[in-house]
Order: structure tokens, then sequence, then C-alpha cells
């Protein structure tokens, strides 16, 4: 099998028998008022993170879902946009697509406000999504890109930014890695169809981003995930895998490269009431003021006595330079 098949039936697996904890996830830290989440969907939450933020979710946004699991947070973006076929929900997997149906199902029983109109679950991948161009505002996914080999990430990321409109946002939650995974771990299919072999780097995963046309990324958590430790991985020594929530844009990437916020901030300490770098940046005096990545190195080089960058925080919500 390749290594796509291997995945599928690793999941048609757990579809039919679901494994609490699969991806370190066994309660959604996103609580809703008026959400009741079913048993049976909390317990296929399979996934590292999340990617339902709020504050993206204003105006009942059209959500495009790839891969949709246990449809818990197919549930969770209904929740924000309560209309029929207001969440597509794309799965390749049959017995995922009949679990998830069957959850949704029971969703509508025990939230009076869902109806199960409101999640429209596709046959699909994500490499070819069975949509216009430019047809949604949100495509997610949870713990599915991590999967695939690099150039599959490739066509997976293109294919997404093909679908959202114009300023439309890419919300993802995958495995990174702190330090590239060994070939003999990447090449494990089924590590791989778990999670736990196929995560790029910090600064591979995203540039990937970058690369499909996405000009803004902005984290929205970084924390432990896993560890692969040496007796059972035959590794030199421990090799910890992380978490990454992150939005990104569909807008230009400006030319000096795209912006990327990690929470850093940018504080000006010299005598004036004001700093302009004549680059569109205001900072008052003794204020943090968010930036992206990029605009604080060039502010670090610019004036580094009376300017002081601070560290990235991993949690950036917007209102920041760019």
């Amino acid at each position: 099998m390749t290594y796509l098949e291997t995945a599928a039936q690793f999941y048609h697996e757990v579809a039919q028998t679901p494994q609490v904890g699969l991806c370190c996830v066994q309660s959604t830290p996103l609580q809703l008022p008026g959400l009741k989440i079913p048993d049976k969907m909390q317990a296929m939450n399979y996934g590292c993170g999340t990617t339902v933020h709020p504050t993206e979710l204003f105006n009942q946004p059209t959500v495009l879902y790839v891969g949709v699991g246990g449809g818990l947070e197919a549930l969770q973006f209904a929740y924000f946009s309560r209309r029929v076929g207001a969440v597509i929900a794309v799965e390749p997997v049959d017995s995922m697509r009949e679990a998830a149906t069957r959850n949704l199902e029971i969703a509508a029983e025990e939230n009076p406000w869902f109806d199960t109109s409101f999640v429209e679950i596709c046959t699909g991948d994500a490499f070819n999504l069975p949509i216009g161009d430019a047809s949604v505002d949100v495509v997610a996914q949870n713990c599915l890109f991590n999967i695939f080999e690099p150039e599959d990430l490739t066509r997976a990321l293109k294919e997404a930014y093909r679908v959202l409109k114009p300023g439309g946002r890419l919300q993802m939650s995958d495995p990174i890695a702190t330090r590239p995974i060994p070939a003999h771990l990447q090449q494990d299919e089924q590590l791989r169809a778990m999670c736990l072999s196929g995560a790029l780097t910090y600064q591979e995963y995203t540039q990937r981003i970058i690369n499909a046309g996405f000009g803004q990324v902005e984290i929205r958590a970084r924390r432990p995930y896993r560890l692969l430790d040496t007796q059972t991985y035959k590794l030199e020594e421990n090799l910890l895998l992380e978490s990454l929530d992150s939005v990104s844009f569909k807008v230009a990437i400006p030319e000096d490269g795209a912006c990327i916020f990690t929470g850093k901030t940018a504080i000006y300490a010299g005598t004036e009431p004001f700093f302009d770098d004549s680059a569109g940046h205001l900072l008052q005096r003794g204020v943090p003021a968010a930036v992206c990545d990029k605009t604080a190195a060039k502010l670090a080089n610019f004036n580094p006595a009376e300017i002081m960058i601070t560290d990235s925080t991993w949690h950036y919500d917007g209102g920041g330079c760019c």
C-alpha cells in the first residue's frame, strides 16, 4: 500500500473502534455556551490542537473542513454559522464519514439549536476539493496535513489556497518537530498515519505555507505534543514534537516577504513621544506594539539602543503592525 492507503486503513479502523487520546487530545479546550459534545464524538477527537478560533468566525462564514474525523470541529464551526450548508466536511474514508454522520445526528438530539443540514459531509480528499475557486471563507484541518509527504503537503496547501476567497483564512493544527525527523521514522507508514513521524520543523512548515501563496501567517498556539524517546524509536537522543495552531491569510505576499506573527512586540525607549520608522510603524514610547517577526528584525537592526524586541509568545490573535 501507499502511505496514504495505510493512513486510510488506519482511520477506517479507528472510526469503527475509537481510540481515546490517539492524538493526545482527550477533551476540547474550547467551551461554548449551549454546546454539548456527544461522548462518542469526543472519543473520536483525533487532533493535536484546535482550528476553531472564535475571533475568525464572525459573519457566519462558509467553512470547508478537510478530514471530518468524528465531526467535533465541524459541529463547533456550525455553532458560529447556523445555516444550511455552512460547513462542508470533506472526508475520503467511508467509515469515518458514516461515523461522523451518526455523531452529528446525536448532536442534533442533544443541542436544540443544531440541525444536521448545517454540515454537509462530502466524499473527497485534500488534493481535489470538490468545490469551485474562491468559494469559501475558511478552510480548516486538524492533524491531517502532517501525514502528507512534503510534496503532497504542497499540493494540499495550494488546493486550500485555490478554494479560499481573497482574504480567506486557512486554519490548521499540526504537529511540528523540534529537529528533522530521521529517515527511518519518516518512512514508517504506520507512525506517519499516527501523526508521529511526518512532522516538519517549524521553519519548513511555515515556509511551505508561504510558498503556497499565503502572505500572512499568525501563530495561535505552540506547545509540547509528544516525545519520541530513544528506546522506542531507535534515536540517539529524545525528539520532542510540538503542536502548532495557525491561521494563514490569502493575501498578497509583500515585496519584502510574508508576515509571520508569533507574539513578538516592539517597545520604543527613546526620548521622543513616538518613533516612526517611515515604513508604516509608529511606536509610542514605553508601550508594547505587536509586530510580525520580519518587522521585529528590521526594527532591532534599525535602532537597537532605543527599541526593545520581546521574545515570541507563540500566541497572537490580531491587532499588529500589518
